[in-house]
């Protein structure tokens, strides 16, 4: 349907990573469940990546074992092959990839040039179309990088060309330090979308100017219809400076259901979902909409 939308709550990987408080698989598992039971369907539950580098994300096998018997779309992050070969024996079913649009984050994530980073997911991408399991593959720092500053948006253009046609499930344009504004996304976005259809495309944000909201606003209207969002507006890369933050998932779904768009999330049990990780984390700074949809629905249930 043209007017519904997929939300991907990316608070268990993507929102828990650079906090200071690391929390059990088991209290990951519990954030998740919240998650589900507010009919959010698309959660990216954790990363196969060294427990030295982020200890966040220790015990991601162990996450997965306890959503086994949950009715979800799960997906987890991973770095390389040895992370890929990881998650599949762990029973991950979908991954995701970060490609860079800059050499500078490209090296301070992963050591690598940006080429050199395309090559490996390449590689993986070949091996997980074998065995059965599906690639995401964010493209990182799209609109402008901590270190090597504005992007071409040719680079963003190009990498989406290669990597779908090379049968990426779904590609997603990530703003990493929340630099975007709704001009640029409505332009890169409306092309992409002309260039490949919104099937695949999906966009990631960052409410760092307060623009997060706005620029999905733009790309709803470019036609994407695919989001990532964290839960409490959690997050922040360990490896990019001035990267706070991503979309409260409360705010993002309010904005669109508002609009008259269908994302199958129950907004009160979305906000129950909101406190539980503020109290996992004690830093989850919640939705910029939070205190009116908590007065909204307390006079909704007194009505």
């Amino acid at each position: 349907m043209a007017d519904q939308i997929i939300v991907n709550d990316v608070g268990p990987r993507d929102g828990l990573q650079n906090q200071a408080r690391v929390l059990s698989p088991d209290q990951r598992v519990q954030l998740v469940k919240a998650l589900l039971a507010a009919g959010v369907r698309y959660v990216e539950v954790g990363a196969f990546v060294s427990p030295k580098a982020v200890p966040a994300m220790a015990g991601a096998a162990d996450v997965l074992a306890g959503l086994r018997d949950e009715d979800g779309e799960f997906s987890v992050l991973i770095p390389n092959q040895k992370g890929y070969e990881l998650a599949r024996d762990a029973g991950a079913r979908a991954v995701g990839m970060v490609l860079y649009a800059t050499d500078g984050m490209a090296q301070a994530n992963v050591r690598m040039s940006r080429e050199q980073a395309n090559e490996a997911t390449e590689a993986i991408l070949e091996r997980a179309r074998e065995e059965g399991i599906s690639v995401m593959a964010t493209i990182s720092v799209s609109f402008e990088c901590p270190f090597d500053g504005p992007v071409d948006p040719g680079i963003v253009h190009a990498t989406a060309e290669r990597f779908l046609q090379q049968g990426v499930d779904r590609f997603i344009v990530a703003d990493t330090i929340g630099a975007a504004n709704p001009r640029q996304v409505s332009a890169m976005m409306r092309e992409m979308v002309a260039r490949h259809g919104a099937e695949r495309l999906g966009c990631h944000f960052h409410d760092t100017r307060a623009m997060g909201l706005a620029n999905i606003y733009a790309a709803v209207e470019a036609g994407v219809r695919y989001f990532d969002a964290s839960i409490g507006g959690l997050g922040g890369c360990p490896f990019a400076p001035g990267a706070s933050g991503n979309v409260a998932t409360e705010d993002a779904v309010m904005m669109l259901e508002q609009m008259g768009l269908v994302t199958g999330v129950d907004l009160p049990r979305l906000l129950d979902a909101a406190n539980l990780a503020r109290e996992l984390t004690g830093t989850a700074p919640g939705g910029r909409a939070t205190p009116w949809m908590q007065r909204h629905f307390a006079r909704a249930a007194n009505a």
